[in-house]
């Protein structure tokens, strides 16, 4: 493993040389919080090099070589996200073997699966949720780690030769730009919604008001103890202590906090949730405000249309339609057309192009009520439309 910067100096040098650069990471998110980049996995022509972050290590040299590349990853979302928050990585172009397999249509798209389907290689699955902050790393999580680069090279020239023949070499390149743009450009939290976890819809103001403070605990405590969210409290524990709490009667042993926590743990959980109680009802958070539309015939009849010509389009080329476009999006093009479809990659467009409305149907006039039910519920397997998602 590279912890010096001679062999760093000579990694740089092998990948100038190389035709071609394979990049994974690899971070403690199931270990600590918040997580952090605990290994990078580079693959040149000459063979694969296990880079370590956690040695006081300059890796300067190695962001400049790579930005200028085209690094080959496998669902570099996650990777690009870690590295850009790490060390501010903006590479200029990539290309992503995952997106490459949905955009052939290709319904399993993991590396393992790739990689036995493709080139008939096996690869091991057991240090996935590895502690990857250990040193030394075990032979078999070297393996592994080596392994998520290893036949990268190989499968993008499959890949590749399949996306020339499908005449879709551009929907790549336009996926992987629109991927970095959205990994590289991240939006801040807002402190109002980032509690806001799954189920809290449910709960009554007061109940929120819990919620929030038991949040906040939680994640004071994930950070002091620097031990993930989840494995202190999950989503739907939150949740059910925070309306528990506010029903008549709750006394602090009624509250579903986990057996095994120690004393001090409890009273931490338990004060936060006296703080939430105690709140007064004027900083009660409020509900999300949901924007609704009563649609008109027109505008449903609309919305039909476009769906049923994505639907098409998705089965003519044999795609997963949301990764044409999500119902969500589908929705703002039956509303507004010209607007949402500026969101749209150009091979999107494409493909939507049928769809197009005469300018008179386009924009038509809209009656806006507050009625959550008119609008189509969202297909809970859609993935963002800016890039296929991992």
């Amino acid at each position: 493993m590279i912890s010096d910067s001679h062999n760093l100096e000579r990694l740089c040098q092998r990948i100038a040389r190389s035709p071609f650069v394979a990049v994974d990471t690899e971070a403690d998110s199931l270990h600590a919080y918040p997580e952090k980049l605990c290994l990078i996995q580079i693959a040149v022509d000459s063979g694969e090099e296990l880079v370590d972050p956690l040695s006081p290590l300059n890796l300067s040299p190695l962001w400049e070589i790579l930005k200028d590349r085209t690094p080959i990853f496998h669902g570099g979302d996650y990777d690009l996200r870690l590295l850009h928050r790490t060390a501010g990585f903006i590479p200029k172009a990539i290309w992503d073997t995952m997106i490459a397999a949905r955009l052939l249509g290709r319904p399993e798209f993991g590396l393992v699966s790739l990689a036995d389907q493709i080139l008939g290689v096996r690869l091991e699955k057991s240090s996935r949720k590895a502690n990857w902050a250990l040193r030394p790393l075990t032979e078999r999580m070297v393996e592994y780690a080596l392994n998520d680069v290893r036949h990268l090279r190989a499968l993008s020239e499959r890949l590749q030769s399949e996306l020339e023949a499908k005449g879709r070499s551009a929907w790549l390149e336009e996926s992987c730009q629109r991927l970095i743009s959205a990994c590289t450009s991240p939006s801040e939290e807002n402190p109002d919604e980032v509690w806001r976890v799954k189920g809290c819809h449910r709960l009554s103001r007061r109940g929120m008001s819990v919620l929030r403070s038991v949040w906040r605990w939680r994640e004071h405590q994930a950070v002091t103890t620097n031990r993930p969210p989840f494995f202190i409290l999950g989503h739907e524990q939150m949740v059910a202590v925070a309306a528990i709490a506010t029903q008549p009667g709750f006394s602090p042993d009624k509250a579903p906090l986990p057996h095994r926590w120690s004393s001090l743990k409890r009273s931490g959980c338990l004060a936060a949730i006296q703080e939430g109680l105690r709140c007064p009802e004027e900083h009660w958070p409020d509900y999300p405000q949901r924007v609704a539309t009563r649609w008109t015939d027109a505008e449903r009849s609309r919305f039909e249309k476009i769906q049923a010509l994505r639907d098409q389009a998705a089965h003519n080329a044999g795609l997963d339609p949301t990764l044409i476009a999500s119902r969500a999006t589908l929705v703002q093009l039956a509303g507004d057309w010209q607007a949402a479809s500026q969101s749209l990659m150009r091979w999107q467009l494409e493909l939507l192009r049928p769809a197009m409305l005469p300018p008179q149907e386009i924009n038509g006039p809209r009656h806006r009520k507050r009625n959550p039910s008119s609008i189509p519920s969202p297909e809970p397997t859609a993935v963002s439309d800016g890039h296929p998602a991992a």
